[in-house]
């Protein structure tokens, strides 16, 4: 258990063939560790990838509040996640997806930035996708938070399950009167998705969002709401 007997925090990754990724991820873990020193941080992964969630939640002794490394809802989050948990870990608390927030906003402009953004590119947020109505729902209301940011329209596209897909939306951004199409990558780490981003045919793909500080930083808030919710309820 964390110094002062706070939970531990268990990142859920969904877990990836690509060691660039796994990388990546082992350092979101430490940018997430370097937020609160002292507390302890355990990064598993559900599937593909290890140490797996399944195997972590036992050893873990004291609390836990698992937070699932995912930026909308889905499966993963609403079934996926919650058998393991109920599984292995009984009483875990589980946190809420990272998006959409307003620190993925300024991570995703951070990392446009560097990519080299100019006033007159055409912007898509590029994503994975899913059958969830709900979780491509919470896709377009990251890309509405950066249309609002960037003062310019923002197209929330799907490289699997959803519409519009990758190819639909630069195909309709470049038919436009924008000098290149810009995708914003909407996820975290190197791997087959972020692969489809990279081969549909924009100008520009911007990195995956890693272990940016906000996105540390967003970890640790979806922390507290799931601890401050399991607060209130027993009160």
């Amino acid at each position: 258990m964390s110094r002062g007997g706070a939970p531990t925090l268990v990142l859920a990754a969904h877990g990836t063939r690509s060691a660039e990724g796994e990388r990546t991820l082992a350092d979101l873990a430490a940018a997430v560790r370097r937020r609160r020193p002292g507390r302890r941080v355990e990064l598993a992964y559900l599937e593909i990838s290890g140490p797996l969630l399944r195997d972590v939640l036992p050893a873990v002794p004291g609390p836990v509040v698992v937070a699932p490394l995912l930026l909308a809802g889905g499966y993963h989050v609403h079934v996926d996640l919650p058998a393991v948990l109920a599984e292995h870990r009984p009483g875990a608390l589980m946190a809420a997806p990272l998006g959409p927030h307003g620190l993925l906003t300024s991570a995703l402009i951070r990392s446009l930035t560097r990519a080299g953004l100019r006033r007159t590119d055409a912007v898509v947020l590029g994503a994975a996708g899913s059958s969830d109505p709900a979780a491509l729902a919470d896709v377009r209301a990251a890309a509405h938070r950066l249309a609002v940011r960037l003062g310019r329209p923002v197209t929330a596209a799907f490289a699997s399950a959803g519409t519009p897909t990758l190819s639909e939306a630069l195909e309709r951004a470049g038919s436009g009167p924008a000098r290149r199409v810009v995708v914003a990558s909407y996820v975290l780490a190197p791997g087959h998705f972020h692969g489809r981003l990279l081969a549909a045919g924009a100008d520009l793909v911007t990195d995956p969002l890693g272990a940016d500080p906000d996105v540390a930083s967003l970890v640790w808030a979806r922390y507290d709401e799931a601890a401050l919710a399991a607060r209130a309820a027993t009160a």
